[in-house]
Formats: C-alpha cells, structure tokens, sequence
C-alpha cells in the first residue's frame, strides 16, 4: 500500500505487523503526538529492516498510541515526507460496526464502540446545547471503566504477565468489576479491595462475578493501593494498578477521545468545552491532551471533583494524588456537593428518563456552574461515566432526607 506525497511514493505498512525492540515510555512519546495531532499528521518515516524497526522508534510508538492502522515506513533511512492522519486509517478503530454481531464477550466490549452521545434537550435552551457520552453502553460494568480493565489486562498478557491466574486490584467498584469480568473470560481468580465507603451493592455484584472481596477501613481507595501491591507481590499476583498504569491513559486517547471526535465531526457538531469527573484522572487527561493539541486549544476543558470533605464514587480531589492530570492542561477544576451530585441524577432521570451514576450526577452540577458564571453559546460534551443502578443506597438515604416519608 501506498501513496503520493509531492515527488515521494510512500509506503505504508500494517502497524501490528513490525516489530520492534526499543520501548518508548508514554511520558516521553507525548511530545511527538501533540504534534502529530496538532499538525494532523506525521513527519517522517519509520525505518523498516524485514519487518522490524531500526530507526524512528519514537514515531511507531506515537502511532501505537494513538491507534493509527498503518505506518509509513522506508529502508534506507528516514524520509522528509508528510503523511496526513487519514491516510494512515487513523479512525478505523472508532468506526462502528455495521452488523453488531460478535464473537465473545470482549469483542462485545471493543467493537461494539463508540458509545453513543446524545442531545439533553432538558438542559439545552438553543443557545446552547448540551450533549452527553453516554459510557454505561459498556457492558460489563456499565460503565468507562470497562475500557481501562480490558486495556489494561489485554497489555499485561501481551507482555506474558498473569501467568499466577491471579488479579489483585484496589477499586471503588467499577474497575473492580470489569476487572472481575476480564478475570472471568480469561480464567484468573480475582481479589478485590474496597474502601469502607462504598455501597453494599458492590460485594455482591463482584461476588456473583467469581471475585473475592475484601473491605478496606479506609475511605478511598487510593490510601490502601500500596497495601494491594505488597500483597499482590507477596502472592506472585498481578497487580494492574488502574491509578499509575499508563494503559489508563493510553486506552482513552485512542478510543475514548477519538470517539467523540468522530463522533463530533460526523454530525457537524464543533464543541465549545467538553466536561467530565476526575478520579484516577485517565479519561479526562487523555481527552484534554487530545482535544487541546488537535484543535490547537480552542476547546476547553472542565474537571468536576468532589467539594473539601465530601464523597463521591468515582471522582476525587486532585490533591489526592493523579498522575496523568499533571500532565495536560484543563482550563478549571470544578467543586461539586454530593448532595449536589445526587440531586442532579435525580433531576435528569425526571426530566430525560435516563438513570446515570453519581459522578455524572457531579460532572452536570459542575455544567450548571460553569453556566452560572456565564457561558459562550454553542455546543458542550459531558461525560457520563457510568449507570445509576449501583447507587440505589445512596439515592434512597437521599430521597428519605429531601422528602421524608416517601
């Protein structure tokens, strides 16, 4: 396969198809794809010796990352030339699939992506429109974490970890049970350590699963993971550690944002800022450092997080402790009430019919602040992270406070 570029004939190559022997961190393939995003496409070629990388590892690497289906290749050195990002199959992955039939579980999973958007018309006035990443799609969890757990297992086999059969993880529920569901295709025996904080609902959804769950005195669960890894290394299991992982990051700069910018593109939608909840910080980070480099920062970017001393699955305050946060730029940090949180669930299941989790809940409440403040007409993205269904408890203890005797 090839193309035209000015006097240049360009090969192009199956990505999965090279092999190479020098790894590139992500910290350090980040600034190659800023600019491959920013420029929409790539400069260069990656040089190829029968099949395997013998120069510009930098660039098969950035190309791995963001999920391009091909790469383009020379053998005799490295050529001047450009190769835009469509040529490359850059959204193939994201293309939705035609028939919807799969065959397993986790194909169900990956190709069964993107997850849809929709128009909240209850919070859009025509001025502005709101619409929302509706991730609950995913089937295991209902929930974006089902990405980061298949992700996340899937490169750990590649890399021929795993072989104990066991998993040890630290979550507030939802990696713990795409987790538990990865355990189950795959034949390994899950243990799960929860926070004390998170509801009952969870032991037995994860039980029913096959994994094993042990409750943690703590109140989240980023303050017991280095508890997790040494027991996890003392019982030879494989501790995946969703909070330093860079598969967290990775998988949702080449799906998760790629999506919505497809997504976007396709139904002619330009999206003034895009909002979502920080909790290990992986999707939001990956969507900010896609959406600021490949529109060279016309798109904001809005973190909710919990308000000082309250608690809200799934999101926490940055000062916790995040690792890929650090590394993007998000225009502001928003703080959200639980209370705040639940009543917004509440609100749009009476209003749109659709039941969606707390921290969606806390990413609308952070929506409705930035609109307090006074916002710039046009189109806004929310991130939805997970369903309703698993906070029942905290919606009843809510509804019992607000409207006694209901």
């Amino acid at each position: 396969m090839s193309f035209r570029s000015g006097e240049v004939i360009v090969r192009l190559v199956e990505l999965d198809g090279l092999r190479v022997k020098q790894f590139i961190s992500l910290r350090d393939s980040m600034e190659l794809m800023s600019r491959i995003l920013s420029e929409g496409g790539v400069r260069g070629t990656i040089v190829v010796d029968s099949g395997e990388v013998v120069d510009n590892g930098e660039l098969y690497w950035a190309l791995r990352r963001l999920g391009a289906r091909l790469a383009p290749v020379s053998s005799s050195g490295v050529e001047n030339v450009f190769t835009p990002l469509d040529n490359l199959g850059f959204y193939d992955e994201v293309v939705p699939d035609r028939f919807r039939v799969y065959n397993s579980t986790e194909e169900l999973l990956y190709r069964n992506w993107p997850t849809p958007i929709v128009k909240l018309n209850s919070l859009s006035d025509g001025r502005v429109n709101v619409w929302a990443k509706l991730e609950f799609y995913n089937p295991f969890s209902n929930s974006i974490k089902d990405r980061i757990g298949w992700f996340m297992f899937k490169r750990a086999l590649e890399s021929g970890c795993g072989e104990s059969h066991l998993l040890y993880e630290a979550t507030s529920t939802n990696t713990g049970v795409a987790l538990a569901s990865m355990a189950a295709i795959h034949g390994f025996k899950a243990k799960l350590f929860l926070p004390a904080t998170v509801q009952k609902a969870s032991d037995v959804l994860l039980k029913v699963l096959g994994a094993e769950v042990v409750r943690v005195p703590k109140r989240i669960t980023v303050e017991f993971v280095e508890d997790v890894d040494r027991e996890a290394r003392r019982d030879g299991s494989l501790h995946l550690n969703q909070f330093e992982n860079d598969a967290n990051f990775e998988v949702h700069l080449r799906y998760t944002a790629k999506e919505i910018d497809y997504q976007l593109m396709g139904a002619g939608i330009r999206p003034r800022a895009i909002i979502g909840g920080i909790g290990t910080s992986g999707h939001l980070s990956a969507i900010a450092f896609y959406f600021k480099n490949k529109t060279r920062n016309s798109i904001e970017v809005y973190a909710a997080q919990p308000r000082p001393g309250d608690t809200i699955p799934g999101i926490r305050r940055i000062e916790s402790g995040m690792k890929w946060i650090h590394w993007v730029e998000i225009d502001d940090i928003i703080d959200v009430a639980r209370d705040d949180a639940l009543r917004e669930m509440i609100n749009l299941a009476r209003s749109e019919g659709l039941l969606v989790g707390m921290s969606s809940g806390a990413v609308i409440a952070a929506f409705k602040k930035l609109r307090e403040r006074g916002i710039q007409e046009g189109d806004y993205i929310l991130v939805f992270p997970d369903h309703g269904c698993k906070y029942v408890e905290q919606l009843s203890e809510y509804l019992k406070r607000e409207s006694p005797g209901t």
